[in-house]
């Protein structure tokens, strides 16, 4: 078989031809580190005005502090992994990303891990959770964010309180409503709302159920109740007073208890029995008369429940 020398030599005039143009594009396009340095850092924070732990300020002392902050050193000595594994350090951050470009600029790119609530529960525990049902250590940062106390595990926090925080965050009206959350010894939920002076009561929390997202039980839970409060300043508490009641309770659904605010104490006695003498002076007995004493006493109990508890019927 005969070579076809012609052929043979435009095939590998085309592939060096091939091989120079990438080289070049390559060489074109690739930062000249052995001369360029570093002449501007442009570190981005996404999420950063939503309740973040990060600033830039923060970002630069870590990098600066690591030894390993960019500006004015040589491109070539720039890691750009080296600063993505510093950053990802941090328990506040969720990803981290570098590069450098040709004319001697680094940019930095961050997310953040963001938390939706702050846990400071009665055993002395101080954290926060993230959006991942996470627990992030405290931080000397102040931010804007519900607070929940009282009987609160980390396991509870991360399974419980976080899914409700999250549905709380995710509506304006609510995160502006809700200033605290309680939880009761028996896993009852307590709110404190910023507008009155009351606290209310939505009950425990939805468990595990097999087969349903645990997450979005508690989101529906919380929303129902929330709505239904909602409505209830609406129309209840907009014509009754803010103030009238101290106790709003929210766990059974198409009704709302409220336990009225005690203008003073009152303070029930027991009423001595009344005497039954006999006609004949030396054989006088006493009988209480139990059965009327009790019937004062339910009274009472009755009269005190309607003058301090009112139960609203509403279609909430």
């Amino acid at each position: 078989m005969k070579l076809n020398w012609k052929r043979t030599f435009i095939i590998l005039t085309d592939v060096v031809l091939g091989i120079y143009i990438v080289l070049a594009f390559t060489a074109f396009n690739k930062p000249d580190e052995t001369a360029k340095k570093c002449t501007r850092v442009n570190i981005s924070i996404a999420d950063e005005s939503n309740n973040g732990f990060i600033t830039v300020a923060e970002i630069k002392k870590r990098l600066v502090a690591g030894g390993i902050y960019p500006k004015g050193q040589p491109l070539r000595y720039v890691d750009a992994r080296k600063i993505e594994e510093r950053l990802k350090m941090s328990p506040f951050v969720k990803t981290a990303e570098c590069y450098k470009t040709q004319d001697g600029q680094v940019f930095i790119n961050i997310t953040q891990l963001l938390p939706v609530i702050r846990i400071k529960a009665d055993n002395g525990d101080d954290y926060y959770v993230d959006d991942k049902n996470s627990v992030m250590p405290n931080s000397s940062y102040v931010s804007n964010l519900i607070i929940a106390s009282g009987s609160i595990t980390p396991g509870f926090a991360t399974n419980y309180i976080s899914p409700m925080g999250k549905t709380l965050m995710a509506n304006d009206v609510w995160r502006n409503l809700v200033e605290q959350i309680h939880v009761l010894p028996g896993g009852g939920v307590e709110l404190v709302p910023r507008v009155g002076d009351h606290i209310v009561y939505i009950g425990r929390l939805p468990d595990f159920q097999k087969g349903v997202s645990h997450e979005k039980l508690i989101s529906d839970y919380v929303s129902n109740k929330m709505t239904r409060l909602v409505k209830f300043y609406k129309y209840g508490l907009s014509h009754a007073g803010w103030n009238r009641y101290s106790y709003v309770n929210l766990e059974f659904d198409n009704q709302i208890i409220c336990k009225k605010r005690p203008h003073r104490t009152v303070v029930y006695k027991s009423h001595p029995a009344p005497q039954t003498v006999n006609a004949h002076p030396s054989e006088t007995t006493v009988k209480p008369a139990a059965g009327r004493q009790e019937r004062t006493q339910k009274q009472q109990q009755t009269e005190h429940k309607k003058k301090h508890y009112n139960v609203w019927q509403m279609n909430l």
